[in-house]
């Protein structure tokens, strides 16, 4: 049979360009063991055939059934106090994306957040995540003063150095592994995810091309002393506190909640169960004062009214009125319970927030004896702030995230997509919307680099009565590798594995505006502008 020239010769040019795409697997998992990576020494290096279930960290744990992939186990001691625990999860060469995704984990770290990897992974990423230098429950900073000793090192590898470790390793080991360079890498997170992720982008602007920060605690001192005064506000008298259910105990929380919503629910023109925007909500606690001073289930006494205020207008400096930390937002206060001295009964009951008593306990001032009613938002903010853990750092310097200045990041390509919910019921999203003002008026033009999503309804990272399910990465994927920045991001709210609405998220300042005549639970029915 006679074959045509330029057909075998078309048959070697797919040839080629596949053997050029297709990733070139370099070695066997087990040979990264041996892999020279400075201070960061590989303890473990295995193939794994599913089902695989991760160890248990402060995260949990995650099962993985869909595909074998190569776990790698590290720990990087870039000090003499460091002990950066991390992984790596490597899907084999005909199944991998080409791509990197470090995931973030949340409050205090503590613990390699398994079951964020899962996902990446399923998608064909690279994956890795870290303890970010301490083993312990994520509420618990007990690690920064122990033995009478203060643990500056360890400080700075939660604050921000573990992820950059963690990321210039992971790189390599993926070189390694595959034979090349991720094409693209990613970093994704949530809270304390969040933090981390607008910190990588302030402080190691080329370790990642995209990276998704979701409802940031960036602004770490700031946010623990805004629950402190939270509750101080509701635990300082007994008449104060503000019950949120459990044994003979009112959900005045609800009440509060459904009185917010009866008042501003309807300001967007739709009547749905959301505030579109709670900057334009008015409410008035003092609406729900008990007639003739008489406690009862369904309202609030005088000492509650004024401290629900104090929760809605935040933390600030009695002496100069300088705000501290954004209040409250109406909408959100269903989801107010374990921040404001907890339902009869749960583990919050009577006490402050954890993560902020540890916080100070140990991170500020030292001392596992100190009382959350001592703070004084004058002097002890300020010390709080100017705090030397190093001669040449103070505490805030390495924990927040609220440098202005991205021209490092926006020089190296990055793009940035930043989203917050506004029933956040534990970081205000106001908070996030001040740090995207603080760019803006640094960098004046952000469009080409960075486009924040705040979310109606939406509650602390997911949750809530809004559409808090999208894909904040696929649309930062389309950004980065395509060009493409997003107008909208399609968002779903899900019911009992039911999609009930969609609506379209829209870049800030910009909103979802309904059209008043189609289905409001149908995103078609809604415009950005």
């Amino acid at each position: 049979m006679k074959v045509r020239k330029d057909f075998l010769i078309g048959i070697l040019l797919l040839s080629l360009m596949w053997f050029v795409s297709t990733p070139v697997q370099a070695g066997p998992c087990e040979d990264l063991k041996s892999l020279n990576l400075g201070n960061t020494q590989i303890t473990d290096a295995q193939h794994i055939v599913p089902p695989y279930k991760s160890e248990t960290s402060s995260f949990g744990n995650t099962q993985v059934d869909f595909c074998e992939f190569c776990r790698v186990k590290a720990v990087s001691k870039p000090t003499e106090d460091s002990e950066i625990w991390f992984e790596v999860w490597m899907p084999l060469a005909g199944k991998w994306n080409g791509k990197f995704n470090g995931v973030g984990n949340g409050a205090l770290g503590g613990g390699i957040n398994y079951p964020a990897m899962k996902d990446p992974l399923f998608r064909g990423y690279a994956v890795a995540s870290t303890d970010t230098g301490h083993s312990a429950p994520s509420s618990d900073a007990g690690y920064a003063f122990k033995d009478g000793k203060y643990h500056a090192e360890k400080v700075i590898d939660w604050g921000h150095r573990a992820v950059h470790e963690m990321t210039v390793a992971a790189k390599e080991m993926i070189k390694a592994y595959y034979g090349q360079w991720p094409r693209f890498s990613y970093f994704t997170g949530c809270s304390g995810g969040g933090q981390q992720a607008l910190s990588e982008a302030q402080r190691y602007p080329k370790d990642y091309d995209g990276i998704v920060s979701g409802a940031p605690s960036n602004f770490f001192t700031h946010l623990d002393a805004g629950q402190i005064w939270r509750a101080q506000a509701v635990l300082g008298k007994p008449e104060s506190y503000i019950p949120s259910g459990g044994p003979q105990q009112p959900d005045k929380l609800t009440v509060i909640y459904n009185a917010s919503l009866a008042k501003c629910d309807a300001l967007d023109g739709l009547k749905d169960g959301i505030i579109q925007d709670p900057r334009k909500c008015d409410f008035d606690p003092a609406t729900l004062l008990c007639p003739g001073g008489v406690d009862a289930p369904n309202c609030l006494t005088a000492p509650q009214v004024e401290a629900l205020k104090k929760l809605y207008a935040g933390p600030s400096n009695p002496a100069s009125g300088e705000q501290i930390f954004p209040g409250f937002p109406p909408g959100s206060e269903s989801g107010w319970g374990r921040f404001v001295g907890g339902p009869a009964g749960s583990p919050f009951y009577m006490k402050p927030n954890p993560i902020a008593d540890t916080f100070f306990k140990f991170m500020v001032f030292e001392n596992p004896n100190w009382n959350f009613m001592t703070f004084d938002f004058n002097k002890d903010m300020t010390s709080t702030d100017k705090k030397l853990i190093k001669p040449d750092m103070t505490l805030a310097s390495a924990i927040n995230a609220t440098n202005p200045d991205l021209s490092g990041f926006r020089q190296a390509g990055g793009k940035l997509i930043m989203y917050h919910g506004w029933s956040d019921p534990n970081i205000p999203a106001m908070n996030t919307i001040n740090y995207y003002q603080s760019v803006l008026d640094k960098m004046r033009e952000l469009n080409d680099f960075f486009r924040l999503f705040v979310v109606p309804g939406m509650g602390h990272c997911s949750g809530g009565p809004g559409t808090d399910q999208f894909e904040a990465l696929q649309a930062l994927e389309q950004w980065v590798e395509k060009g493409v920045a997003p107008q909208s991001i399609p968002a779903s709210h899900v019911e009992k594995g039911a999609v009930t609405m969609t609506r379209p998220l829209c870049p800030y300042p910009r909103q979802a505006v309904y059209n008043g005549t189609g289905d409001p639970n149908d995103i078609g029915s809604f415009k950005c502008q």
